[in-house]
């Protein structure tokens, strides 16, 4: 009888964490996955744009408020110790989100919260090789990884407002950048050269204390993507070959979900991470704006998603979650460019024992939420507040 009674109270609280309509109402997170992430409330957003910057644009000629409109999608590293956050930020010129010039900010930390910026961009569309790819658009989206040896590797949208492509640039301090154009302009005799291409999560792995880029397989290995997740190897980290069907078309790993939060995007997020339980790609799901979306989020929102890919197979997706680990709340996370919310993750380091993630807020601000493994916090949750 006490049997019975115990299998009828657990079936009531399953029931209890499950809607009508079969979607969960309680946000958990499974054992693989890493969170939850709680933001720095306090100092939140840590960049904001700043019309007071001045820089001597090298293509026009023109001294331009380059950090003046909007400062978002950040990437970041480790350098000598601190923290480095690389963000986009765009200039008073035009109108609307792609429209005007996209720079590369830099800002240092001590604690991963208080930042101190450089007054000029240290990547950005100039008289050289990326021209071409750059301009007008600029540079955009960075994600940032490191070597072991501590080279410094970018990828990063070179954006020209006609194909936007993912490009790569590396570095020995993060400042100073030597530009190697698009990614994949040799494979495959060029057959995804012009393709449009963004969002390149590399894989990287927690070795010794320090999250660097890994090799699977004896090649480096990224998560790219925008509507659908796809992937690509490299033997030198400047050219990639997109991993592809036996008909030769890109091999598709994930895809949007009908009636969940990427029910329209899986978006690549940053540096995806080696663990024992497998992979994890972080990525930013965008839900619909009509039918097929998610109810329990805004149309056209974007929230932070997690899937499990596997060890041996990076190509296998394991599982995901079902429901987003962090979501636009906060009135900074819903007021700005794009105004249906957003938190855009784009960069992720390890530092001092606690995850940092970095990520855009409406297109317009920086934020950054910890995760201490010691005292893990839970998820955002799926109720307005």
């Amino acid at each position: 009888m006490r049997k019975n009674l115990m299998t009828v109270k657990v079936a009531a609280l399953l029931l209890l964490s499950v809607n009508c309509f079969g979607q969960k109402t309680e946000n958990k997170l499974p054992d693989w996955a890493l969170g939850g992430f709680v933001r720095s409330e306090a100092i939140d957003p840590i960049i904001s744009p700043n019309k007071d910057s001045r820089f001597l644009d090298p293509v026009s000629k023109k001294e331009v408020a380059w950090e003046a409109n909007d400062t978002f999608n950040p990437g970041a590293a480790i350098k000598n110790g601190k923290i480095v956050v690389l963000y986009r930020a765009e200039d008073l010129y035009g109108v609307g989100i792609g429209f005007r010039t996209s720079r590369l900010g830099y800002a240092e930390s001590a604690d991963g919260i208080h930042y101190t910026r450089r007054p000029k961009p240290v990547l950005f569309p100039a008289n050289d090789i990326a021209k071409k790819f750059e301009w007008p658009g600029g540079c955009e989206d960075p994600r940032v990884a490191v070597t072991a040896n501590g080279t410094y590797v970018v990828f990063y949208t070179e954006w020209n407002r006609d194909v936007p492509r993912l490009g790569v640039a590396q570095s020995r301090d993060l400042i100073h950048w030597t530009k190697y154009g698009p990614i994949f302009k040799k494979a495959y005799n060029g057959k995804f050269f012009n393709i449009a291409s963004k969002s390149a999560s590399i894989l990287t792995q927690v070795v010794n204390g320090k999250q660097i880029i890994i090799k699977t397989h004896g090649k480096y290995w990224m998560y790219w993507g925008e509507q659908h997740v796809y992937a690509a190897t490299s033997s030198d980290l400047i050219n990639w070959a997109p991993v592809v069907t036996e008909t030769g078309d890109l091999k598709q790993l994930m895809s949007p979900r009908k009636g969940y939060f990427d029910s329209d995007l899986t978006e690549c997020g940053p540096p995806a991470l080696m663990t024992s339980k497998g992979i994890i790609l972080f990525y930013n799901g965008k839900n619909k704006g009509g039918e097929g979306r998610d109810n329990r989020f805004n149309p056209n929102s974007y929230c932070a998603g997690q899937a499990l890919f596997n060890r041996d197979d990076p190509s296998k997706n394991i599982t995901r979650l079902d429901l987003p680990f962090l979501r636009p709340m906060k009135p900074f996370e819903k007021s700005g460019q794009y105004v249906n919310g957003t938190v855009f993750i784009e960069g992720m380091v390890y530092f001092k024992k606690k995850w940092l993630l970095y990520y855009g807020c409406a297109d317009s601000r920086v934020a950054v939420a910890v995760y201490d493994p010691l005292h893990p916090a839970a998820p955002d949750p799926i109720e307005n507040n």
